[in-house]
């Protein structure tokens, strides 16, 4: 475990900054599934806070299932809460994500409109339209992932309903007639959560969003899907798988 204490004056909670700590702990390996966490006093002690603070930061990780409370024994790492999301040649959200527990999509608003230019030009649609569609991936109920994907309208016109219908990109393709599609990049970075962002994954203020762009494509090469998706950082690790090289 780190010995680090918060940063004082930041602006950002004593408390987030000791669950921080403590989550990376977990999520890292330093603390295994089982193993028992400091208690209140310790841990106001370590971080040079007083009892209360020690306590919303233990009560932030039991909020996400990390850790559990048990009478008289003290606070026990569940790990329950972390999910792996393997990213590779071939990524299937719903089933890399949902390997533990039960996996849930929906869509909460689609629209035909001209993408930004950017997206566009990776579609190959810089003077047509495209399909956009906002998804929230869950787990167990618990919000994992937002997702906005674009399409090419006029190869896909009702790929909003399929995934309506379906709740799944490879259902709602496979639907159209697309049986396979690959993943031909990836990009990945992390920012703090917006505002809807935050009230829509159930995250606090403040929380931290892993993003990844990227851009699916037929196995002819042309481009499919143009994706963007944040996930919960606190409730999510990205495994992202590398291709080997050519001739390999």
């Amino acid at each position: 475990m780190s010995e680090q204490t918060p940063r004082q004056g930041s602006g950002y909670s004593a408390w987030r900054l000791i669950a921080e700590e403590l989550r990376a702990d977990i999520t890292e390996g330093h603390l295994a599934v089982g193993d028992k966490l400091p208690t209140e006093s310790a841990l106001a002690e370590r971080f040079a806070v007083n009892r209360h603070t020690a306590r919303q930061a233990l009560a932030a990780l039991a909020s996400d299932g990390l850790v559990e409370s048990r009478r008289g024994s003290g606070t026990f790492v569940t790990g329950g809460a972390i999910h792996l999301h393997r990213i590779g040649m071939r990524t299937r959200m719903s089933s890399s994500i949902g390997t533990r527990g039960t996996p849930h999509g929906r869509v909460l608003e689609s629209a035909t409109e001209a993408p930004p230019t950017r997206i566009g030009r990776r579609l190959g649609i810089e003077r047509g339209l495209g399909v956009r569609v906002e998804t929230l991936r869950t787990v167990d109920g618990q919000p994992l992932a937002l997702g906005t994907h674009w399409f090419d309208a006029e190869r896909l016109p009702d790929i909003a309903a399929s995934l309506r219908r379906t709740a799944s990109i490879t259902a709602a393709l496979r639907a159209s007639g697309i049986d396979d599609y690959v993943r031909v990049e990836t990009v990945a970075s992390a920012r703090h959560a917006t505002a809807a962002e935050a009230s829509l994954l159930k995250l606090d203020p403040g929380a931290i969003v892993l993003v990844t762009e990227s851009v699916d494509a037929l196995l002819d090469g042309t481009p499919l899907q143009h994706s963007v998706a944040r996930f919960a950082a606190q409730r999510v690790k990205l495994d992202i798988e590398h291709t080997p090289p050519l001739g390999r």
